[in-house]
């Protein structure tokens, strides 16, 4: 496998790109402007600049007007005669009044009016509003996504959205799939949020370009780029909990055509905290190395990425002076290859191909119980993309996806377990948009074959957007996901507890249908624009794996969902504005109603919260001298596993909990500190493990997990950068 992936990291290959228009929006004043909607006249292809006040976008044979729109500016259109010579645009002030100077508050959480799809794209200037130490923390501030975590020994966190678990999101690098498999349980914490560009959220059964996995959503990481990041960009992160961080970015531009860049990253814990004197770390001390080089070469028609990445992580958890230790050791590489040529620039005529692979190992153990497992991934998407006219777009390709797992389970008094499993699953897809301005359909249709499981399976999605008036978008999506099950991979942190693991026979793919429904609209007020927001998603199982920890409080089981039913149904409700000058706030509820058939009855799937609530507030100073973020969460309450009828150890409920978070930031022209502090109040889930004093004993659990198990934390950081001239 190694060979293979070493052989194929030679091979020059690509993905489909178009031709892009690039350029940058500034003020009067010469200031980049953040949050800018680009788009091209009556149609729904469109970006936003970043906080560098730069954009990129595909170029169209629709129209060659291309339109600038924000709130506080005069919007202004521009006529696009030389796609391939940089765009330089000065925006004015809407209002124009002497010796009064207006700022534009920086957006750290767009939503593209244009997109057919309800997306979210989190910015870097929102990532800094926290302690981004990587993905996993990059959706502090996101009333969207929940990070939980999944036990109070291993520190591992995983994503929730739509009220079920990350395993029904498909992660996108971009627009690859990553962190699928052994990585899913670790890999948040593989990505270093100094090395984000953007995440894109969508929401409901994405694009069928990108495969089958996405049932709830996709989740897409934009890493920084070497032709338009910093030329150095410097990290450093320290918390009293004992984390050290230090990052570093670089990045140099060859040639007109050919850039390079390195993304480096080390970090590591100290201290070993146990608040409550079991002596059991509150959480893991994590030591991590990572490196990425990229490179980019790109003319008029053509365009070339080459990403390699390395990694080395060690977790240190369990008992501080007690024999119950906890070790997880983790290698990893990676890369990907793409190339794309542009053949016809007036019908936007493109194929290209991307091609990735990676290896990842896995050694741990648990106290007695061992672990180790390896994944090798080879993927390939080949994609045509042309316009038929002005309103008729189509993307076609194919696709190759291969895992090759090599699993090994050892728990005492039990048979040892071993999985091997090869899987290849290659497919065909076609994606057909129609847009005609207030009018957008977007029709996928993809047809797969998965040879462990010998099916043939067609995955289908609809995504529709009209325009009601300028101020009210309306967008609904139905469209079905599968994905293989991997028990060990995906719940080997359910081995820190002395529960019994009993997996069933013949275990099936699982197969789901995802339908949305939103509204938009964008109320001007005051000078400024109320962005509300309601939207509405169920997902219903027609096959799913069931974790059934209620039968027996000493077992895990696994089985098919062959009778009953299991869905989950979120209800959101947003409004956000800038308030005044510099201040912009976000409120949010949400509502989860998540049920699964457990052991025949339907009931309440455990540690869901029944709902979600935030407030996030941001105030800058004029000139962005000073910047002042606070949130707080509200997390309601929800269901546990049964306890033990005769020696009941838990609550069959947990009660609802508040957690807040603040930071300050001081800017200056090329860097700036930071101080803050995440859960402000404290507040810690009370005997987060079960039996903690005999971690050897029939009852120990450190999986019945709801709330933080470790307390305040104070961090400081500073970042300096050297921009592109």
């Amino acid at each position: 496998m190694k060979k293979l992936i070493y052989i194929l990291f030679f091979i020059l290959f690509a993905v489909s790109v178009s031709a892009q228009v690039r350029g940058v929006v500034i003020d009067l004043q010469g200031e980049p402007l953040l949050g800018v909607n680009v788009f091209w006249a009556e149609t729904t292809i469109g970006t936003a600049t970043n906080e560098r006040g730069e954009f990129a976008i595909s170029q169209t044979s629709q129209t060659n007007r291309l339109v600038f729109s924000s709130v506080l500016f005069k919007n202004d259109t521009i006529t696009v005669s030389d796609p391939n010579a940089p765009i330089r645009v000065t925006l004015s002030e809407a209002l124009e009044l002497e010796e009064v100077s207006i700022v534009q508050q920086r957006m750290g959480t767009l939503r593209p009016r244009m997109a057919v799809l309800q997306t979210e794209v989190i910015t870097t200037h929102e990532l800094s509003r926290a302690a981004c130490c990587n993905l996993s923390e990059a959706f502090e501030t996101n009333p969207s996504v929940d990070v939980i975590f999944s036990d109070a020994a291993t520190g591992a966190k995983q994503i929730r959205l739509l009220g079920l678990s990350g395993a029904y999101v498909q992660m996108l690098t971009e627009n690859i799939p990553n962190l699928r498999g052994i990585s899913s349980v670790y890999g948040l914490g593989f990505i270093p949020g100094p090395w984000i560009e953007s995440i894109h959220v969508s929401k409901g059964a994405g694009s069928v370009i990108n495969g089958h996995e996405a049932i709830t959503g996709q989740i897409n990481v934009e890493y920084k780029k070497p032709h338009t990041s910093e030329q150095l960009f410097t990290n450093l992160f320290f918390s009293d909990m004992g984390r050290v961080e230090a990052n570093v970015n670089a990045s140099t531009s060859i040639s007109d055509k050919l850039s390079t860049g390195i993304l480096l990253h080390a970090s590591d814990d100290f201290r070993n905290l146990d608040h409550d004197g079991t002596d059991f770390r509150d959480k893991p001390r994590i030591r991590q190395f990572n490196a990425v080089n990229r490179w980019l070469y790109a003319d008029c028609n053509f365009i070339s990425q080459i990403f390699v990445r390395g990694l080395y992580e060690n977790r240190r958890g369990g008992q501080i002076a007690g024999d119950y230790k906890i070790g997880i050791e983790t290698a990893r590489y990676e890369f990907f290859t793409k190339n794309g040529y542009m053949f016809n620039h007036e019908k936007n005529t493109s194929i290209g191909l991307i091609l990735s692979g990676s290896q990842h190992e896995q050694n741990a153990f648990f106290g007695r119980t061992k672990y180790s497992g390896t994944q090798g991934n080879i993927y390939a998407n080949l994609i045509f993309h042309t316009d038929f006219n002005e309103t008729n777009r189509l993307s076609a390709g194919t696709s190759y996806n291969f895992d090759n797992f090599n699993e090994n389970v050892s728990i005492p008094n039990e048979i040892p377990n071993e999985m091997l499993r090869r899987e290849h699953t290659p497919g065909a897809f076609a994606e057909y948009t129609f847009c005609n301005g207030t009018l957008s359909v977007i029709a996928g249709l993809r047809g797969d074959y998965n040879s462990h499981f010998d099916r043939f399976f067609v995955t289908p999605r609809l995504h529709l957007r009209y325009q009601v008036s300028e101020f009210v978008h309306l967008r609904t999506s139905a469209g079905k996901g599968f994905r293989s099950p991997n028990i060990w991979a995906e719940n080997n942190f359910l081995l820190a507890s002395s529960r019994r693991m009993i997996v069933a026979d013949n275990l099936k793919m699982e197969e789901a249908w995802n339908y949305g429904f939103s509204v938009n609209t964008y109320i001007p007020l005051f000078g400024r624009e109320l962005r509300l927001m309601g939207e509405w998603f169920y997902t219903d199982f027609i096959q799913q794996i069931v974790i059934d920890m209620d039968a027996d409080a000493h077992e895990v089981r696994f089985y098919n969902l062959d009778d009953g039913k299991s869905f989950a149904s979120n209800l959101q409700f947003e409004a956000s504005m800038e308030i005044v000058k510099g201040l912009t706030a976000t409120l949010a509820h949400r509502i989860n109603d998540t049920q699964m058939t457990i052991n025949g009855t339907l009931r309440e799937k455990p540690f869901v919260n029944r709902y979600r609530s935030m407030i996030t507030a941001s105030y800058q100073t004029p000139q962005n001298g000073w910047q002042f973020d606070f949130t707080t969460q509200f997390h309601g309450g929800g269901r546990l596993p049964n306890p033990s009828v005769t020696n009941p150890l838990w609550n069959r409920e947990f009660k609802p909990f508040t957690t807040m978070m603040a930071q300050i930031t001081r800017h200056f022209r090329t860097w700036s500190v930071y101080l803050g502090s995440e859960n402000l109040t404290g507040f810690v889930q009370p005997n987060p493990i079960i039996g903690v004093e005999n971690p050897f004993g029939s009852d120990f659990d450190a999986t019945m997990i709801w709330g933080p198990t470790d307390g305040r934390m104070i961090y400081v950081g500073f970042n300096w950068a050297l921009d592109r001239k």
